[in-house]
C-alpha cells in the first residue's frame, strides 16, 4: 500500500476546512442559546451560490463573498421566524435545510464553469520550504487559514471581550440578561447571521476549492456533521479543531483506500467518516449545554 502521510495529512487539512467553518458558526449560535438545524440548508445554498459568483465574475474570492451572503440571508428567515414570530426551533431548522436543499437544486440548474477557476495557495517565504512541516502546514490556499483564524477569533470573542460575554449570559439565562438590560433578540439575530455566514462559506469552499464543481447534494451531509462535531467540542471553540480535523482525516483515509484499491466494498469506505464521528460521540462525554439551548425568548415573559 503505497500512501504517502505527509500528503495525507496535507490532504486532512483541506478536508476539514468546510466542516469547521460550519460548525464554528454554529457553535457561535447555539452560545447564544439557539438551535439552529439548518446548516446543512445553509451551506448547499452557499455551495451553488458560491460556485455560480465566482465563476460567473472569474474570481473565485467574490464567490467566497457571494456565498457568505446567502448564507446569511437564509439565516436571516431562521431568525426572524424563531426569534419574532416565535417558531419551534427544531422544526424550523429542519424545514430551512429542506427549503436550502431544493432553492440550491433550482437556481443550480445549468450552471456551468470553467476548469482553470483556481484558488491559489500561500506560499510562505522560507516556511513554506521546511521539511515535512512546510508541505503540511504551509502550503495551502488562504481560507484554510480564516479557517484557522476564525477559531482563534472566536475563542478570543467568547472568553475575553464584553460583547462575548453578554451572548454567552444571553445563552445561559436569556429572562436574566434581558432583566439586566440586554437585547437578547439582538444578540441572537447577529449571532445567527454569524452563523449562517460561516455556513455559507463553509459550502462554497466545497463547491470551489474541494471539489471543484456544482452537483446536486454536494455537502453530502457536510452540516449535519459540523452540529455533531459541536455537541463533541462541548461548545469550547479549540475543540472544534480536534473534531473538524477527525473527520477531515478519516475522509481523507477512506478515499485513498479506494484508489489503493482496497478489498472492501466501498459503500463501507464512504460511510467510515460518519461512523467514525457517531462513535466518537458515543465514547466522549460532551459538556453542558447552554442553559437557554433551544428555548424561545419573548421580551414580555
Amino acid at each position: 500500500m503505497d500512501i504517502n502521510p505527509i500528503l495525507l495529512l496535507a490532504a486532512l487539512m483541506v478536508a476539514s476546512t468546510p466542516i469547521l467553518l460550519a460548525a464554528i458558526g454554529e457553535l457561535v449560535v447555539e452560545r447564544a442559546g439557539v438551535l439552529n438545524l439548518g446548516v446543512e440548508g445553509m451551506m448547499i445554498t452557499g455551495a451553488v451560490c458560491g460556485y455560480i459568483v465566482g465563476h460567473g465574475t472569474e474570481n473565485p474570492y467574490f464567490g467566497f463573498v457571494g456565498a457568505a451572503f446567502a448564507g446569511a440571508a437564509l439565516s436571516f428567515v431562521f431568525a426572524a421566524l424563531t426569534q419574532f414570530l416565535l417558531t419551534n426551533q427544531v422544526a424550523t431548522g429542519l424545514g430551512l435545510t429542506m427549503f436550502g436543499l431544493g432553492l440550491a437544486s433550482l437556481i443550480g440548474q445549468g450552471a456551468t464553469g470553467s476548469s482553470d477557476l483556481i484558488v491559489g495557495k500561500l506560499n510562505l517565504p522560507i516556511i513554506s520550504d521546511i521539511p515535512v512541516i512546510g508541505r503540511i502546514l504551509f502550503q495551502h490556499d488562504p481560507i484554510v487559514y480564516v479557517s484557522l483564524l476564525l477559531v482563534a477569533g472566536t475563542w478570543w470573542f467568547l472568553s475575553k471581550s464584553r460583547a462575548g460575554l453578554i451572548l454567552r449570559a444571553v445563552g445561559e439565562n436569556h429572562d436574566a440578561a434581558h432583566a439586566l438590560g440586554y437585547n437578547v433578540r439582538l444578540m441572537r439575530v447577529l449571532a445567527i447571521l454569524f452563523g449562517g455566514a460561516c455556513a455559507g462559506l463553509a459550502g462554497s469552499y466545497i463547491s470551489l476549492v474541494r471539489v471543484p464543481q456544482w452537483i446536486d447534494g454536494i455537502t453530502s451531509g457536510a452540516g449535519w456533521i459540523a452540529l455533531a462535531i459541536v455537541v463533541f467540542a462541548s461548545w469550547n471553540p479549540w475543540r472544534l479543531i480536534a473534531g473538524a480535523y477527525l473527520f477531515g482525516g478519516v475522509t481523507v483515509l477512506q478515499l485513498n483506500l479506494q484508489a489503493e484499491g482496497l478489498k472492501i466494498p466501498t459503500e463501507y469506505l464512504s460511510m467510515a467518516p460518519y461512523l467514525a464521528t457517531i462513535l466518537v460521540l458515543v465514547v466522549i462525554r460532551a459538556g453542558r449545554a447552554p442553559g437557554s439551548l433551544g428555548k424561545s425568548f419573548h421580551p414580555s415573559s
